[in-house]
């Protein structure tokens, strides 16, 4: 990655959240990370548009682990005796609202951003919570996290490489998401416990997110300095071009679609998809695919197979329990 774990960590001085006193307020973090994994059926439509085999093998592989993070997220809650909650509209309308319109925004925003502030909290939730079996089953979504968001740091690269537009486009779109993150530190003054002394710094490291998200901007190159030094207008109007492009290209794009749709039957004016173009990719071309068993999937030997299993158990169990 493009930082450091020393960089990302927030110190909270050693104090606490214990599972039984402060078990509500744990649920309530782990049900915003429920949802977001949850959304890990995003992934089916990356993977459908995705550019090359090696970008549609790591998507294979994110998908699963998404899925795997979302039985360890009831297994936490079943720990803490909590029933899964609906996620704060801020995580919704990042995970789901804004969901991209192109592999550049998608690996930009959803995974070297959005999962870069998502892996900041993974590291906060193993620092504070005094319970051995949930940090453990944090500890093994961390390694995981990780690969992912250094996949979008070095796509997002790739991508913007001499597309001065395409930059402006993505920074325009990153500032919106930033804030919304800065939205959740006024929910988390007037909703959480501030007599608690790790909920006292929630803020603090809200803020420390935000401004971790705004370095990784500029190690990727999508921002030349500090957004401080951009005056209020100029971010405005960044904001502004990137959500009028996007609409003026999906305008074109469903005005244009009745008339291209006959010519796109025989072969005209189609994106091009990994089925038209494998042939040529590197990794078909320099014999560099392999044969993956399961444990290649998950980042311990059978820990896919047992994450996806006791997903399917605690979902059994539920089901048994409704009725």
């Amino acid at each position: 990655m493009l930082l450091t774990r020393e960089e990302m960590v927030f110190d909270f001085g050693g104090h606490k959240l214990d599972p039984v006193k402060d078990r509500a307020t744990i649920a309530w973090a782990v049900n915003q990370f429920l949802y977001g994994e949850v959304t890990g059926i995003q992934i089916g439509h990356w993977l459908y548009g995705a550019p090359d085999l090696d970008a549609a093998r790591f998507l294979s592989r994110q998908a699963v682990e998404e899925f795997q993070h979302v039985g360890n997220f009831i297994r936490i809650l079943e720990i803490l005796g909590e029933k899964p909650g609906e996620a704060h509209p801020v995580v919704r309308y990042l995970a789901t609202g804004a969901m991209p319109d192109s592999w550049a925004e998608h690996v930009a925003l959803e995974m070297a951003i959005g999962e870069g502030l998502v892996l900041q909290a993974f590291y906060a939730m193993i620092e504070t919570i005094d319970h051995e079996e949930i940090t453990t089953i944090l500890k093994r979504g961390v390694k995981q996290e990780e690969r992912h968001v250094e996949f979008g740091e070095r796509r997002t690269m790739e991508a913007i490489q001499g597309k001065p537009w395409l930059k402006r486009r993505l920074l325009g779109q990153a500032l919106v998401t930033l804030f919304a993150v800065g939205r959740l530190e006024a929910f988390m003054k007037r909703s959480l416990p501030q007599d608690h002394p790790v909920m006292r710094q929630l803020p603090d490291f809200v803020r420390h997110s935000v401004a971790m998200a705004e370095l990784r901007l500029q190690r990727i190159g999508l921002l030349d300095g500090p957004l401080a030094d951009i005056p209020m207008s100029k971010k405005l109007a960044l904001v502004a071009e990137a959500f009028a492009g996007k609409a003026v290209e999906s305008a074109v794009k469903k005005r244009l679609s009745p008339f291209l749709a006959p010519l796109r039957m025989v072969g005209l004016f189609r994106e091009k998809r990994l089925t038209d173009t494998y042939l040529d990719d590197p990794l078909v071309r320099q014999n560099l695919m392999r044969a993956q068993t399961d444990s290649d999937v998950g980042s311990e030997p059978g820990e896919t197979r047992q994450g996806l299993l006791g997903f399917a158990q605690s979902l059994a169990r539920k089901a048994s329990l409704a009725n």
